[in-house]
């Protein structure tokens, strides 16, 4: 039985509903949820399937947004490297039940072939640069080193002329996650923040969002079994109550509201308490499994 595989793309655009439109068609059935954030100009395009289909609709969805976007002209708060900015698979696993989703207990070589094979198809098809990433390195790491201290594993030697490069990367499951802080919270405070929260499970940033005078601390929980949404809201909680006096705010700030991007493991919600689902920004039908369920991939079979 082929793995069943799901690839979370992340690409530089997220103003033009149209062109987003666009790319998720290119994907087809296989896209399971679409969130766009007109301030980080950014789409996620989760999309989920067996090694084969999955494979099939990722190129296409790349060809089309290589073919549409255009990093010059990008502007927005989140760092980037590409119009296909980040480009990671995932190995799902499913209990004798078929669920939940075992969290990092699916194939890790898997995931790792698939990442490769798709790198190298971008490099040969598209002469897009590729970077990798995952057990060799991680994502901060390669940001920083991109262009520096780091080549392109696959691909030219230097940015495609409107694409820029790609992040293609294997890992386990993890949850995006935005907390937007209350006005008279800036962005000093928010990388504050985030610097404090930041550790070997949670990866954080803090950026100016809206016209510039709202701030969100935006995170990657990269181990959500062991750290989820409620234990990262209340981290940046703990961290507004300590920094905010040291920073000489004059007005209480906190955390306004919660944003979940993308899909979330059902265990990982299920670990919150239901009275909190709401303030944590965590509806029921944001699950990998119900998205899989509704889409018709049942224990990696389509």
């Amino acid at each position: 039985m082929e793995t069943l595989l799901e690839c979370v793309v992340n690409v530089s655009e997220g103003r033009n509903a149209g062109v987003v439109s666009g790319l998720a068609a290119a994907g087809g059935p296989l896209v399971l949820d679409v969130h766009s954030d007109p301030d980080h100009n950014r789409s996620v395009l989760t999309l989920a399937g067996t090694t084969g289909t999955l494979t099939e609709a990722v190129r296409t969805l790349a060809r089309r947004a290589v073919d549409l976007l255009d990093l010059g002209a990008h502007v927005g708060v989140h760092p980037r490297i590409g119009v296909l900015d980040v480009v990671p698979f995932v190995a799902l696993a499913r209990s004798p039940r078929r669920s939940p989703l075992l969290l990092g207990e699916g194939p890790l070589s898997a995931a790792m072939r698939a990442r490769d094979a798709f790198a190298a198809w971008a490099a040969n098809e598209l002469a897009l640069p590729c970077f990798l990433y995952g057990p060799e390195r991680s994502l901060p790491e390669l940001r920083r080193q991109a262009w520096t201290s780091l080549r392109p594993d696959f691909g030219p030697a230097a940015p495609h002329p409107t694409a820029g490069a790609a992040a293609v990367g294997a890992r386990p499951p993890l949850v995006a996650y935005n907390l937007w802080l209350s006005p008279g919270a800036d962005l000093g405070l928010a990388r504050r923040v985030a610097a404090c929260v930041r550790g070997p499970a949670v990866r954080a940033l803090g950026l100016a969002v809206g016209d510039g005078r709202r701030v969100q601390v935006s995170m990657n929980l990269v181990d959500p079994a062991r750290l989820g949404p409620g234990a990262a809201h209340d981290l940046v909680v703990t961290a507004l109550r300590d920094e905010v006096p040291r920073y000489g705010v004059r007005q209480e700030v906190e955390v306004e509201h919660a944003e979940l991007v993308g899909l979330i493991p059902r265990a990982v919600l299920e670990a919150e308490p239901r009275a909190r689902r709401s303030q944590l920004g965590l509806p029921e039908s944001a699950t990998i499994e119900a998205r899989l369920e509704q889409a018709g991939l049942d224990g990696g079979r389509l």
